[in-house]
């Protein structure tokens, strides 16, 4: 198959618009000379004179005529495919279901606030929480999830992360416990009196705070064990028992007085605690556009407070996204 010179279309278009080799020149910004040898190289591709001369005046052959009417339209599309691409995203325009594995407490927190600035930024797009047993990456590396919120342990290189906030642990006990009676802090002494209920997702007795410091886990009286967050902070509101949360569960921006309006007040806890939350979030690239190029830029206040809400990797609180 013969190969064609696509920079012939060009010159066409000019030739057959000025119907002057010199004018045709200008307007390519070409030389007269190198004009007229690519009129020679049209006639002999097309097999037709395609300019004739008239006294002081070049006319158009019939065949000339004709692909008068069909060049410039060529000419058109030919520029527009090769045009930069744009990469412009609509997000109102978006129609489509992102999967969500994220804790109770984020749901419980920010799910009716993300729910309503996604629904204005982006009407068409739904929302599916699943729910989150582990740290396992698997199912956010294979697409199963769109955006994973909280702690994951993994390095693959095709799931970035980036750092979302840090937090620390708090003490919680339902409002008017005796623990808080002077109103002061809560001593070593009331703290080791009180019974706790321990926050254990796999059920063991045996709490990973706990056993970073024994002396920490020697002065808690563990009555009762629950797997998450929110249900600690459920039993704590309804009995005497203490629990030690991530201070993000106590409110955020969009929600700011959550444990006092659930009847639950905070306490510093009675000795340095050794560990500090750190939370990132997973996203693969898809929602990583949606949710950080998106809401990020129009939602402004909302998109960092949300995301920051709770994260991927083992580290501070992150997003992470799936790279191609």
């Amino acid at each position: 198959m013969t190969r064609v010179d696509l920079n012939l279309l060009t010159a066409l278009d000019a030739l057959l618009n000025e119907r002057s080799v010199t004018g045709a020149a200008r307007r390519l910004n070409l030389s007269v000379s190198a004009m007229s040898r690519t009129l020679t190289r049209l006639r002999s591709v097309t097999g037709d004179r395609l300019l004739l001369q008239a006294g002081r005046t070049l006319v158009l052959t019939p065949y000339a005529e004709e692909l008068s009417q069909r060049i410039p339209g060529l000419v058109r599309e030919a520029e527009a495919a090769l045009r930069r691409a744009d990469h412009r995203f609509d997000i109102a325009a978006l129609e489509q279901r992102f999967t969500v594995r994220a804790g109770e407490g984020f749901i419980d927190l920010l799910g009716a606030a993300l729910m309503d600035r996604v629904h204005r930024a982006a009407p068409g797009v739904q929302i599916r929480f699943a729910p989150k047993p582990d740290w396992n990456a698997q199912p956010l590396r294979e697409g199963m999830i769109d955006l994973e919120i909280g702690i994951v342990r993994t390095s693959a290189p095709e799931v970035t992360a980036r750092l979302l906030f840090r937090d620390r642990y708090v003490g919680v006990c339902r409002v008017g416990h005796p623990v808080l009676a002077d109103g002061g802090g809560v001593s070593v002494e009331r703290w080791s009196a009180c019974g706790h209920v321990m926050i254990s997702r796999s059920g063991d007795a045996e709490n990973p705070i706990d056993m970073t410091d024994e002396t920490a886990a020697a002065q808690r009286q563990v009555l009762m064990t629950v797997p998450s967050y929110t249900s600690a902070m459920q039993i704590a509101r309804r009995s005497d028992l203490l629990a030690v949360v991530p201070h993000s569960c106590l409110g955020n921006a969009f929600v700011p007085d959550h444990a006092r309006g659930n009847g639950l007040e905070c306490f510093k806890l009675p000795y340095p605690w050794p560990l500090s939350r750190s939370r990132r979030s997973g996203i693969r690239a898809s929602i990583a556009i949606l949710l950080i190029a998106g809401f990020a830029s129009r939602c402004g206040s909302f998109a960092w407070p949300l995301i920051r809400r709770r994260g991927l990797q083992v580290r501070p609180n992150c997003v992470a996204r799936k790279v191609r």
